[in-house]
């Protein structure tokens, strides 16, 4: 019964077993910053719910994870899982049981899991109160042991015991109320197969340039495949989320990274990546917060890097949109820009402000100590680039594009004239127009203007953002500050999008042996330490959720661009 695993083994601890278009993963990850001794089936419809746990009857078992077929081992007996489809999850084992048991213990009016015997086919389903769907269970092979719990209410156990003395092979599905009984279309090893074939194209199709020096690629892929879910509920497009584990949503600035990295080999994913906040655009033009399958909270934004993001996008997408998609995203980025200029903007102020750290993306960096309704430079860098994007997408349209460039350079002279003090940009009061430092890398982030800045202001910030390279990368609050906290998320850490946004604003003024390096440290970064949310500036380690896309993206970005530059002698 046993297939050859397909892809990098990876630690399930870390990152969860899933698959493409699925809610649902195979994780010991059960909430936040919350591990469970054993793994559990864990369905985000609804928000991050542990729904079944899976105990092997095993008393010394180890589990290997592969990117389709996940594994528990125990002497001579095995029991081997991997989806039938987005909703499917098969499992069969030899000379090891399994316990399929409703990981919550009690069953109230409002919460908890129900068990019954269905008598149209004899499966056994698990209801969930949280997820609001069902968990079928379809015994495909060898018999139940055991069962306990069917039809029990409040405190019970419920649980579905396979036997370890004969092989056995059983279907989860996950759905809504009603579907004809299962039957499997395809024996286990081959929609084993079938998933290894999916995922390799995959990555073939994202990662095509990989190779002995990049080696961290098939493992970033597989990071965003497991973590793409299909539309549902307010997600309205085919969508990575930022991680099956904890963080999982898009957030309003996250799904640009995914977009430009898919964009050359999954061009239609890249494109739904890029216009689904904008799917929930605010009568003021605001993009939300976060999108999840059943909330869109509108409490904070998120910086507009959208210009810059397009930018990068249409050059990498392999399959260019049509004029009536561009038109459409042309208006988008118009109304989004104009919430900035119209709603951000206090009278008389030529620069728009945060309301809170939030906003910036950089919850609590340094920057917003003195003050949390800011002015800061990042804002005003990132609107020149969306400004001058839409200068040119409305030349490209025919409509006119003069508003445009002059409130870009509006925008620039007043960043300058009233942010820069000679060595780096400070932050604004809007009401008071006092100006604070602070040593957030935060406010180096105008340098993703690159050549859009004066040359003697680049060399400034170069030198700047030299002085936040650790051996590992660029912290966001540099090692020796009073302020730095390892895991002070913004106040010290490693994190993808920063470096991203760095690197390529260095690159573009002409700092190319910093943005090099730059480069090269957080590449390094991931292949010792994996795709977490963010990392200890000095140590390296990972930190918070361990399976973060945008960490995983920024990899295949640096990384396909370093691979270029090695094939091109640039």
């Amino acid at each position: 019964m046993t297939v050859a695993p397909s892809g990098p083994e990876f630690p399930i601890q870390d990152i969860p077993f899933s698959y493409r278009g699925s809610w649902f993963d195979v994780s010991p990850v059960i909430a936040e910053k919350t591990y469970a001794d054993d793994l559990h089936l864990v369905s985000h419809q609804t928000g991050l719910h542990a729904v079944l746990r899976l105990t092997p009857a095993g008393s010394d078992t180890t589990v290997v994870a592969t990117p389709t077929l996940l594994t528990w081992c125990d002497g001579t007996g095995r029991i081997e899982a991997a989806y039938a489809g987005p909703d499917t999850l098969r499992l069969r084992g030899r000379r090891l049981g399994l316990r399929i048991a409703a990981a919550a213990p009690t069953l109230t009016p409002f919460s908890g899991t129900y068990l019954y015997l269905d008598p149209l086919d004899g499966s056994h389903v698990f209801t969930s109160y949280e997820t609001g769907r069902r968990y079928r269970v379809t015994v495909l092979s060898g018999a139940l042991r055991q069962t306990a719990g069917a039809e029990a209410l409040g405190t019970a156990d419920r649980f579905l015991d396979l036997p370890g003395d004969q092989p056995w092979e059983v279907a989860i599905e996950e759905y809504e109320t009603a579907r004809p009984p299962y039957a499997a279309p395809v024996d286990f090893d081959r929609l084993h197969r079938d998933r290894s074939a999916e995922f390799a194209a995959f990555l073939d199709a994202v990662a095509p340039w990989r190779g002995a020096d990049t080696p961290a690629a098939d493992l970033a892929a597989y990071v965003l495949w497991s973590a793409t879910v299909a539309p549902a509920g307010f997600v309205t497009r085919p969508a990575v989320l930022m991680s099956k584990h904890w963080m999982d949503k898009v957030w309003s600035w996250d799904h640009c990274f995914n977009a430009i990295a898919l964009a050359s080999g999954e061009p239609e994913l890249a494109w739904h990546q890029f216009q689904l906040p904008f799917d929930h655009q605010d009568a003021a033009g605001a993009l939300p917060d976060s999108v999840t399958h059943s909330e869109v909270l509108h409490n904070y934004v998120k910086p507009p890097i959208h210009g810059w993001a397009l930018r990068h996008l249409r050059r990498r997408l392999s399959a260019p949109p049509d004029r009536a998609a561009l038109a459409q995203t042309y208006d988008r980025l118009a109304r989004w820009t104009g919430f900035w200029l119209d709603a951000r903007r206090a009278p008389g102020q030529d620069l728009p402000h945060y309301q809170h750290g939030n906003d910036s993306g950089w919850d609590n960096a340094t920057t917003f100590d003195g003050g949390r309704v800011l002015q800061t430079a990042d804002l005003a860098a990132f609107l020149v680039s969306q400004l001058r994007c839409l200068a040119d997408l409305a030349t490209e349209l025919g409509e006119p594009a003069g508003r445009w460039s002059a409130e870009a350079d509006r925008i620039r002279a007043a960043m300058l004239r009233d942010l820069w003090d000679g060595a780096r940009f400070t932050a604004r009061d809007p009401r008071t127009g006092r100006r604070r430092a602070s040593r957030s890398l935060l406010d180096l982030m105008p340098v993703t203007l690159g050549a859009d800045l004066p040359a003697p202001v680049a060399a400034a910030l170069a030198r700047g953002v030299e002085a936040h390279l650790t051996t590992h990368g660029l912290a966001t609050e540099p090692p020796d500050s009073a302020d730095y906290l390892a895991d002070g998320y913004w106040r010290g850490p490693i994190w993808a999008p920063s470096t991203v946004l760095v690197e390529d604003g260095l690159r573009r003024a002409g700092h190319t042996a910093l943005a090099d390096e730059v480069s090269r440290r957080f590449l390094a970064l991931c292949e010792k330490s994996g795709f977490a949310e963010n990392f200890d500036a000095e140590t390296g380690a990972g930190l918070r959720d361990r399976a973060y896309t945008w960490t995983a993206s920024g990899y295949l970005l640096l990384a396909a661009a370093q691979e270029q530059r090695r094939a091109t002698g640039g």
